[in-house]
């Protein structure tokens, strides 16, 4: 499943989307003038008409087009101006609720360290967290322009039927869909739906209001008449939403397996869907606008028009052993869930089961539930490396992991998530304190250089933030420095949901405590530049270009001092940093490599070179994130500092990658 590769189809999807919107909008407009030409008709029956007065009939069709024009475009524009906050405004459009960062409640807690383990393991900020509360249904949807605003909705029947494979699979499935440019396409699909849905909401508001009087025959009939055209629009919208989302499900199927390296739980979920009775179907009004970003079918449409795969033949390609009776075995077995235990490892039972039913549906990893299927367990470390330790790079298969992580990586996850001190995670998930621990973060461990930082913190804040800051500082030493980046991930959902000038004063207070001593240490860098990346993708989702369209060539100068930094950073002699940088710049810029350069000022350097290489389109991307792995491995092992370097890099060009754990 290549990240690239699948950022290039949704830009496909994306001009196909377009082309389906304007041939609506031509027949939509068309059907209104042909309705005008009835009605002209009508009028004109029978009547004596003089042949030298001049017909008005073009000119008021020319207005009318005009105007349904107009509704259209305004509608489209008003829709997608109401989504610019972001994946968190869909999920609450819909009535979900956020899940709280600091709860206790034993499923929102599951669900939380599920998202936060994947988020780690795919190198992108914890989405914000939503329950519909009302839907006892199976199902769950990503929203958002990019991972920084992402947010990842999940219903009620979600966490009480769902172990925590199955529930990983399903979050796996979303993940997908928010790493690989879906997410974005389908935020776009609403605000384009909404435009050609708008004729046929007018039509039905006409009816509602003209329908119970006795003169409004002719309201009546014209009300009647738009919706008719309007119906035309929801033809195309459900034709584009189909077009577009059914073979992306099949994709985000595959990615989650590639995930979790089983099949056990996304199939799993999958066949409780099929076997339940409330299935995946919302309740919700607000249904039809969301049906292409859900993960099972949420509205039940003709095959025509279903946004989804048939159920069975995405059971089928995950479980070519799959049979249609474990549905019934499934309902006959399932009365009502309850909760086993109120601890993370903790997973729901059935009442009404028996004890081999309950080990087969609801225990993960410990009984495989008929047909369903796993990979066999990879080998993966259980614990930390040493922060000086050597990592052992896979050049080969490093790049095939942007914004791609495996099983492995979802265990390295969890390992990082677990080892965290607990009172900073939980400092991570305050309103007020998440700033503090970011701060405590980049303070240097000189006396004096920390005296200064705390002195800009105070000017910027206040003395009660000083003191949390100071107070944070004392525990993170306790920290690895694989967990750094990974901690702001985890603050980052409670930091972007401050007011724009707090942010931006944040961001002002965060670059200067990394210039507080003259000079920028890498792990200063890299925290910051992450963080300010994510923040600005936040404050302006909608304007984000997680891609462009820029050839390699016109950004080679850009290139060449990326690669020279990276290359310099990683080796101790000069010839070894030369050597580093032809290999990683054979693989970007074979035919005009710039000769070996470093620039003096590495961090100017990378801010400038950066934002432009952001702009290259996909293809070019995967040959950058291959180049800059074979210069920093160059000597087939790095250090953690650059293993976090080479992850910030990419994250600020939207590859995001994995943490690497592997130790040599």
């Amino acid at each position: 499943m290549n990240f690239f590769a699948q950022q290039e189809r949704a830009r496909t999807h994306t001009r196909r989307m377009l082309i389906l919107f304007v041939l609506a909008v031509v027949c939509i407009i068309g059907a209104v003038d042909i309705v005008l030409m009835i009605a002209f008709g009508a009028l004109g029956h029978g009547r004596h008409q003089s042949f030298s007065a001049p017909s008005p009939q073009p000119l008021i069709m020319f207005w009318t087009s005009a105007i349904v024009l107009a509704v259209i475009g305004l509608s489209t524009l008003y829709k997608v101006s109401s989504l610019r906050g972001g994946g968190g405004v869909v999920a609450r459009q819909l009535g979900a609720s956020l899940v709280p960062a600091d709860t206790t409640d034993f499923a929102y807690r599951r669900l939380r360290n599920v998202v936060e383990e994947i988020a780690i393991a795919s190198g992108v900020p914890v989405p914000e967290i939503y329950v519909l509360e009302d839907e006892p249904a199976i199902n769950a949807f990503a929203s958002g322009y990019t991972p920084a605003d992402a947010a990842v909705t999940v219903t009620r029947g979600c966490m009480d039927k769902l172990t925590r494979d199955e529930l990983q699979g399903v979050i796996a499935h979303e993940f997908s869909h928010v790493l690989n440019g879906d997410m974005r396409l389908n935020i776009r699909l609403m605000g384009v739906l909404f435009g050609i849905l708008v004729i046929g909401i007018l039509g039905r508001k006409v009816l509602e209001g003209t329908g119970r009087s006795r003169d409004s025959g002719g309201a009546v009939a014209f009300g009647l008449a738009i919706c008719a055209v309007g119906y035309i629009g929801v033809f195309f919208g459900r034709l584009i939403k189909a077009g577009i989302s059914r073979q992306r499900e099949y994709l985000a199927d595959a990615s989650a397996v590639q995930f979790t390296r089983q099949t056990l739980g996304i199939s799993g979920a999958l066949k409780k869907i099929g076997g339940l009775a409330d299935g995946s179907k919302l309740a919700s009004s607000g249904t039809e606008e969301v049906a292409h970003m859900l993960f099972g079918d949420g509205v039940g449409y003709s095959a025509l028009f279903a946004t989804h795969p048939p159920l069975q033949k995405r059971i089928l390609v995950l479980d070519p052993h799959f049979n249609p009776a474990e549905f019934a075995a499934i309902a006959a077995a399932w009365s009502e869930p309850v909760q086993s235990g109120d601890g993370e490892g903790a997973e729901v039972s059935i009442s009404g089961f028996s004890p081999a039913q309950v080990a087969a549906i609801s225990e993960p990893g410990q009984a495989t539930a008929p047909g369903s299927r796993m990979a066999p367990a990879q080998d993966v470390p259980t614990s930390l490396p040493h922060a000086n330790a050597a990592i052992k790079l896979n050049v080969a298969q490093a790049t095939p992991q942007a914004a791609a992580p495996t099983q492995a990586d979802i265990v390295n996850a969890g390992t990082i998530h677990a080892a965290m001190p607990e009172s900073l995670r939980a400092a991570a998930y305050m309103a007020e304190r998440a700033p503090q621990l970011v701060f405590a973060l980049m303070l240097d461990d000189n006396g004096d250089v920390r005296a200064k930082q705390l002195g800009i913190v105070e000017k910027y804040y206040d003395a009660g933030v000083r003191a949390g800051v100071e107070e944070l500082a004392t525990q993170t030493p306790q920290l690895h420095p694989l967990q750094r980046l990974p901690l702001a991930q985890l603050a980052f959902p409670v930091l972007r949901r401050r007011p724009r000038p707090q942010l931006q004063g944040f961001l002002v207070a965060l670059n200067q405590l990394v210039q507080a001593d003259g000079k920028v240490a890498i792990e200063e860098y890299c925290l910051a530049k992450l963080i300010g990346v994510q923040v600005v993708d936040a404050l302006d989702p909608s304007k984000a270009r997680p891609n462009g369209a820029v050839k390699l060539p016109a950004v080679a100068a850009e290139i060449a001092d990326v690669f020279a930094i990276v290359a310099e950073y990683g080796s101790a002699d000069p010839a070894d940093a030369q050597r580093a940088y032809l290999l990683g710049m054979h693989e970007v810029l074979p035919d005009a490599i710039p000769a070996y350069a470093p620039p003096q000022e590495w961090t100017v350097a990378l801010d400038r070179a950066l934002p432009k290489l952001d702009l290259l389109a996909p293809a070019g991307k995967e040959l950058l994130v291959r180049g800059l792995t074979q210069a920093i491995g160059a000597d087939n092992v790095v250090t953690v500092a650059e293993a976090e370097l080479l992850r910030t890099v990419c994250a600020a060009v939207h590859c995001p990658l994995p943490p690497m754990i592997d130790q040599a």
